[in-house]
């Protein structure tokens, strides 16, 4: 059985668009080329990370617009139609992350670029393959309409998934409506669902500036200098796992994926061309590690069912809190999480219970979701004596049903 071929290149500090354009035909023509996923007259999906501001290149939050525009070129050259399109995280105006960043440039100098939250009603139910959590998804038309995707996202680490990559920024193709079922449902199968129904064929990686800890937004950015790309997004995700220091199997999108068959996540099942792994790794500091907050006369009690989702999930509602001057909050609330059991002692109104484990032993202020978003965590703590200062997002997630 043949491998499946995942490319490595290495880019020069700061690279600039002729420069941009030569690594990714380097990384393309590393796998094979790109003609057997593309015919004249294709309309072919190009879909960048735009999750929310930052967008300055050295905060490794965004997709930056050159690798997406080298792409779009290529395309061009093969008389097949690219566009780019995204939408941004919930309650984030993706109009403002393109005009805030080079992709207002790019649009000026004639390229597609698509803010897809911008027709409300542009959006379809496309059917999953054999779904775990949903029968079918609520992606927007684009999505349907293409010939091809490409997932072209930024290396980072997550603070619900431990990483985001390939699959997981497939979620940008969702309504906002879509995105919070995927949490309130079950995000570590939903965004596999979102996969299988969707069908990417190629992903192109940004990974020059990454970012690592409590990503994907203000994680600290860490310089790799690196492109990657591959036709089969397990293998690329699990290749990017190891690059940034984790095994495969401790993220979870990427077990859930290949357990399903839409891909290879093994070492030996992939061949990796152009840079080796071990020449360029880099462990990355993981959400759970980065700015612990502590804060005397809050309790976090995790279970041992407590999983990735919801440990990471906790951490970064807390830090977003610090990040807001909202830790007055914090005494006398105690945050259950996982199969543990109710604290003896402590009132049930001053217990918050988080994610679906906790479904059977909830309180009154119990959030529900897998995981839950981080802001729902924070208003369950703060409850009614003050707003959620969201730290990107324009809109609360009550007002965020496109």
């Amino acid at each position: 059985m043949s491998k499946v071929k995942v490319s490595i290149v290495k880019t020069n500090r700061n690279p600039q668009y002729l420069q941009i354009l030569k690594y990714v035909r380097e990384a393309l023509d590393l796998i094979d080329g790109i003609e057997d996923l593309i015919k004249p007259g294709d309309l072919v999906l190009i879909n960048p990370s735009w999750v929310a501001p930052p967008v300055e290149r050295e905060a490794g939050c965004i997709t930056i617009p050159e690798i997406p525009r080298a792409i779009a070129d290529i395309i061009k050259e093969m008389d097949a139609r690219p566009v780019i399109a995204e939408s941004s995280a919930v309650g984030v105006d993706s109009e403002k992350v393109i005009q805030e960043s080079g992709y207002r440039e790019l649009r000026e100098m004639g390229y597609e670029v698509i803010d897809l939250k911008k027709d409300k009603k542009a959006h379809v139910k496309l059917p999953t393959l054999s779904g775990k959590v949903f029968d079918k998804v609520d992606c927007w038309e684009l999505a349907k309409q293409a010939d091809l995707i490409i997932s072209v996202p930024k290396l980072k680490t997550h603070d619900q998934t431990e990483m985001t990559c390939a699959i997981k920024k497939l979620k940008g193709l969702l309504t906002d409506k879509g995105k919070k079922a995927m949490h309130q449902e079950g995000l570590f199968e939903g965004v596999v669902d979102l996969l299988s129904a969707v069908k990417p064929r190629l992903a192109v990686v940004d990974a020059i500036i990454c970012q690592e800890g409590i990503g994907p937004v203000f994680g600290k950015p860490v310089e790799m200098n690196l492109i990657v790309a591959g036709k089969d997004l397990v293998a690329v995700d699990a290749t990017c796992a190891r690059l940034i220091g984790y095994d495969p199997a401790e993220t979870l999108l990427t077990v859930n994926a290949a357990a399903r068959g839409l891909g290879v996540m093994d070492a030996g099942q992939i061949e990796v061309v152009g840079v080796p792994v071990a020449e360029v790794r880099r462990r990355f500091l993981r959400s759970v590690e980065d700015d612990p907050v502590e804060v005397e006369g809050f309790n976090l009690i995790q279970g041992e069912a407590t999983c990735t989702g919801c440990r990471n999930t906790v951490i970064s509602a807390l830090v977003d809190m610090r990040n807001a001057d909202q830790t007055m909050y914090l005494p006398g609330v105690t945050v259950v999480t996982g199969d543990a059991s109710l604290p003896e002692g402590i009132a049930q109104e001053n217990i918050v219970t988080v994610g679906l484990c906790m479904q059977e032993n909830r309180t009154e202020r119990h959030v529900k979701g897998c995981p839950p978003n981080n802001a729902l965590v924070v208003k369950a703590i703060i409850g009614d004596r003050a707003e959620v200062k969201r730290m990107y997002a324009d809109e609360s997630l009550d007002k965020t049903d496109a």
